[in-house]
């Protein structure tokens, strides 16, 4: 089964987590430009005691309340609707595996490996949203306030789709030599030999820490092309533009917005290749099955 088969087959359910977020982020993303509305007009009134600040802090008020609120709806209700698909999946797995013979090890492991799916909906699904939203949010709100620190920002994703191609390469091989031998767990632990799971162990680490490694190179490439970009923004904001306290504030927000969000990406991409390996396995699994039919 391919991702797009899970959510096909739990529409409404996972419609409604995804609107959940989609509401919480956007009601967030606008949060930076109406609290420089309120530090302006806070400014304004102590300037002039006339001026009042009840319209953009009531704004402010209702946005932070929508946000809040979506969250909190949202954490509620998430783990009550992947819980369910992971228990229908968990027992479509174990179905495919009795029509395959195939060991309980392996039926175990694929359980387990199967749960990723639900991890990735649940958790990393509701987290690219936020990180797209955040950076394409960012981007547009800078764009509004002056084109050329909206410019700078988008310079990085070039770079970005150059180091994402080569990771994903690279990744996706090791994250399959890692599930091969995670398949093999409990055969292992069922022989009782210490030494056995110590070697075992050994080895699976060998694709994991290179998964690290790749991780790490390309968080260190992301944070070198961001903080070029965050000190030709700050510079574009401070020294060439005549902004507002409050304007200032919500362009360092968004600046920020966008550098946490992007740096970010290396991390999702690996749970990425990750599903697209775990997806091909039980892929394979439904073909048999029909072939076997």
């Amino acid at each position: 089964m391919h991702l797009i088969d899970l959510v096909k087959k739990f529409r409404k359910e996972i419609t409604i987590a995804v609107g959940l977020v989609i509401l919480e982020n956007i009601a967030w993303i606008i949060e930076p430009t109406l609290f420089g509305y309120v530090i302006d007009a806070v400014i304004d009134k102590s300037v002039d005691p006339e001026t009042s600040f009840f319209t953009p802090l009531l704004y402010w008020s209702i946005t932070f309340v929508i946000n809040s609120g979506a969250g909190t709806f949202r954490r509620y209700i998430d783990p009550r609707i992947f819980l369910n698909i992971f228990t229908s999946l968990a027992t479509d797995v174990a179905k495919t595996s009795i029509q395959q013979d195939l060991s309980v090890s392996k039926t175990a492991a694929r359980a387990e490996l199967s749960y990723q799916y639900i991890g990735f909906l649940e958790y990393r699904m509701p987290e690219i949203i936020e990180h797209i939203i955040a950076i394409s949010g960012a981007i547009i709100a800078m764009y509004l306030f002056d084109w050329r620190i909206a410019l700078t920002c988008m310079f990085i994703i070039l770079p970005l789709y150059l180091m994402s191609r080569l990771y994903n390469q690279r990744v996706l091989a090791l994250q399959r030599e890692l599930h091969d031998g995670y398949e093999d767990v409990f055969e292992v632990f069922s022989r009782r030999d210490p030494e056995y799971v110590r070697e075992y162990y050994k080895k699976l680490a060998q694709p994991q820490r290179h998964i690290a490694n790749w991780g790490a190179f390309n968080f260190g490439m992301v944070r070198v092309a961001l903080l070029v970009i965050f000190l030709v923004v700050l510079y574009i904001a401070i020294d060439l533009d005549d902004f507002s306290a409050g304007e200032l504030y919500s362009i360092v927000a968004y600046l920020w917005t966008f550098v946490t969000s992007t740096e970010y990406l290396p991390e999702l991409m690996e749970s990425w290749t990750s599903l697209k390996d775990i997806s091909r396995r039980l892929k394979s699994e439904d073909i048999a099955t029909i072939t076997n039919d």
